[in-house]
């Protein structure tokens, strides 16, 4: 379905086919306008003999070595492999050297992974951020017998990821689709911030009543805006820890990558002061950085919703004081000398943090001229 999604997107379906027929992996794949609950998309087929070919690690990777591919695609191509197989060896707990891979090493398999690393590299992608995933749901014949849905590879390789269960009752992701996901993903969650360019949509071989079954690829540039507009809130009410270990846990979670932190007096139950712990963070860091806000707190629950945040494009410069380098952050809307740095300025000059400040604003107004 990857592979069918960059094809609609604009990815060569020659230099896709002739990469695929490099490999002498026994396949052959072809390409075709289909219709998935009435939307338009391109089914990616790969065409295989009789086979049940159970190749190890170290045979495809000749395979992907000895094939015509640009450095990018062959490296991607291993380098998915490698992870598929990590997961495998860790299930079945063998080394990996000795895993088969089975379905996943057969010809169809082989042309799938390398197929979309391929048309990765041929539509120049950079970088790959991906949606949470939808595993499906129920159980999956393999020949290891029936397995509940997500098979277990799979949960291995999404592990850390956002996942859920939507739609009809079976697997939805599989371990190969979840290897590319996990090799080649920089992030997972909400759509970054991004001017789209092209659009594609990869058929899969069912056809759901009510459900495209579809995979869409986005294709654009980067728009400069750093920050998710979807974030996760996480929040909890506390009223039995210290004030110094409740701001070590807020100064812990800061470094640990939220967005923000605050904490706000409270009056709890029973006419109780406490404290709401309040922490705004990229979606797909909420599990961890709950997990450190249980650690470093009493708290035995906390609240965890998705809020939308509205951010300007900011911009960073760097001025230079009479006592050092500070950075300053802009918007279309104003500026704002880095705090950290003028308050470490001022505690080594041994002069006030409001007069560093305003040398930095100074100084930045002029360059600004």
């Amino acid at each position: 379905m990857l592979v069918g999604a960059l094809a609609d997107a604009g990815a060569d379906q020659s230099a896709i086919a002739a990469a695929v027929a490099s490999m002498n992996a026994g396949a052959t794949v072809s390409f075709e306008k289909v219709k998935r609950a009435g939307l338009a998309a391109t089914k990616y087929h790969v065409h295989t003999g009789e086979q049940k070919a159970h190749r190890h690690l170290s045979h495809i990777v000749k395979m992907i070595e000895a094939a015509e591919l640009t450095s990018r695609a062959r490296a991607n191509s291993i380098a998915v492999f490698r992870r598929l197989g990590e997961a495998e060896a860790s299930v079945h707990s063998v080394p990996i050297e000795k895993v088969h891979f089975h379905e996943v090493g057969a010809a169809d398999s082989i042309a799938d992974i390398v197929g979309a690393c391929v048309a990765l590299d041929n539509l120049g992608v950079d970088s790959l951020a991906c949606s949470a995933v939808n595993v499906g749901s129920g159980t999956v014949n393999t020949e290891h017998g029936v397995l509940p849905v997500p098979a277990p590879a799979t949960a291995r390789l999404l592990e850390g990821a956002p996942v859920y269960a939507c739609g009809p009752e079976m697997e939805l992701t599989t371990p190969t689709g979840a290897a590319v996901a996990a090799a080649l993903a920089s992030s997972f969650g909400p759509m970054p911030a991004m001017k789209i360019a092209r659009s594609g949509f990869g058929a899969g071989t069912r056809d759901f009543p009510g459900q495209p079954n579809v995979l869409r690829a986005l294709l654009g540039e980067p728009t400069g805006a750093s920050e998710a507009v979807a974030v996760a809130v996480i929040e909890a009410n506390i009223d039995d820890l210290s004030p110094q270990i409740l701001a070590y846990a807020a100064e812990r979670l800061m470094d640990s990558g939220a967005l923000d932190v605050s904490i706000e007096a409270i009056t709890m139950k029973k006419g109780r002061p406490g404290h709401l712990l309040r922490v705004i963070a990229q979606p797909n860091d909420r599990e961890r950085l709950s997990r450190i806000l249980f650690a470093e707190t009493t708290t035995l629950g906390v609240r965890a919703y998705t809020a939308e945040r509205i951010v300007q494009q900011r911009d960073v410069a760097t001025v230079e004081t009479r006592w050092g380098s500070v950075r300053v952050k802009s918007s279309p809307e104003g500026f704002a000398p880095e705090y950290e740095d003028c308050r470490t300025l001022a505690k080594a000059a041994g002069v006030a943090l409001k007069t560093v400040m305003a040398e930095a604003s100074e100084q930045y107004r002029k360059n600004s001229r």
